[in-house]
């Protein structure tokens, strides 16, 4: 028997962060055509801030939808959810205590449904990925970088490593350590060091890795970091390029890809991220430049059924009920597949036709998590 009645109308609330600078916190456009679509499948959904839902009440909640015609956010009482869409956009917010505890309370919640309750951390994708051999083939040499030996030892089985923080988003804080041979007789080999910011990039030869590893912990402070098998990958034009992937549960709550696009590295940038230098551009397009029409079908193909299968993996890893994720696939200069990241808040995909899938999909996913039983939540671990 479903947990409510399919005569109901399904009611979800989008979950949000509040502070003292805004109403609600997160990407407003995005937030403004989920609740269109939801609108047009028959959904009452609406956005409510941390501060205001209170999992153990069981009247009105105060949130907000958005009005087209004023043009404004309307604050509104709609009835309690069925199901709670987490969109805290940052992860200092969602591990503050207060909402660490909100989360807690709605996984436990015998009339809610909670899913995708927390970022990933890097590091734990890794060791769900790797606990499953269909999985396991797909992902670079990872290590937790705990000191210099770590650094050492990847430094010289690899002629490129990447150092990447845990809890890192859109690129922020990347590392890349390259071998470099000495450029006469007299001049030793040495370490480069490319650092992502904010403000570009730094690079700087180093000529032993201990005196590497001291500016990489200058850089790190106490953040924890993972050190990463460099991969080769794929270029067009000269520059790497990686495959974007929206992997979404449908209406009958099964995985599906609702889009493959691709993010091609900038000029300057060690990564494809688009926030850090990267552009958009079009698979197709850009594998069958490298590897032509035939074989960039086969590639396609292969990453459609990977990154289904790392979907399901990393669900099972996780132990909670997931709806969706993104995730960077690279193809090497071989046409091999590779795992980097994985976001369980996945940012718009620009790309028109995957855009209004995703949205569709997305609203139909939580209408078929109103029709089912809630199962036993676990701790959230962000």
């Amino acid at each position: 028997m479903p947990w409510i009645s399919t005569k109901k109308k399904p009611c979800v609330a989008i979950l949000t962060y509040r502070d003292q600078s805004r109403i609600f916190r997160g990407n407003r456009d995005n937030f403004i055509d989920l609740l269109h679509t939801a609108k047009a499948e028959g959904v009452n959904a609406y956005i409510v801030a941390q501060d205001e839902f209170n999992p153990h009440g069981r009247g009105n909640v105060k949130g907000f939808i958005y009005s087209s015609k004023q043009k404004k956010w309307i604050r509104v009482e709609r009835p309690f959810p069925h199901v709670v869409y987490n969109r805290i956009p940052y992860r200092k917010f969602e591990q503050l205590p207060e909402v660490q505890k909100l989360l807690q309370e709605m996984l436990h919640h015998p009339e809610i449904r909670l899913f995708n309750p927390a970022f990933f951390s890097k590091w734990s994708l890794f060791e769900w990925l790797y606990a499953s051999r269909s999985t396991r083939k797909h992902i670079p040499e990872t290590v937790k970088l705990n000191g210099p030996v770590d650094l050492v030892r990847l430094t010289r089985k690899y002629k490129v490593i990447y150092l990447k923080p845990i809890k890192g988003k859109a690129g922020k804080g990347i590392m890349k350590v390259q071998r470099v041979a000495g450029t006469g007789p007299n001049v030793a080999n040495g370490y480069r060091l490319i650092h992502q910011q904010s403000t570009g990039t730094e690079s700087a030869v180093y000529d032993s890795l201990w005196k590497l590893y001291e500016v990489v912990k200058s850089h790190t402070g106490d953040k924890e970091y993972i050190a990463q098998q460099g991969i080769t990958l794929a270029k067009a034009g000269g520059r790497p390029f990686d495959l974007r992937i929206l992997v979404q549960k449908n209406a009958k709550g099964i995985w599906r890809i609702s889009g493959v696009g691709a993010r091609v590295a900038g000029a300057s940038s060690i990564t494809t991220h688009v926030p850090r230098g990267g552009s958009i551009d079009d698979p197709v397009k850009l594998l069958t430049t490298v590897f032509g029409a035939a074989r960039c079908r086969d590639i396609l193909r292969e990453a459609r059924t990977t990154a289904l299968l790392l979907a399901q993996q990393i669900e099972q890893g996780s132990g909670h009920t997931l709806g969706e994720m993104s995730m960077d696939l690279g193809v090497d200069h071989e046409g091999k597949l590779w795992f980097f990241e994985a976001n369980s808040k996945p940012m718009k995909f620009d790309e028109p036709h995957i855009r209004s899938r995703s949205l569709r999909r997305l609203v139909r996913y939580w209408k078929y998590l109103t029709g089912i039983p809630r199962r036993k939540g676990r701790r959230v671990q962000a």
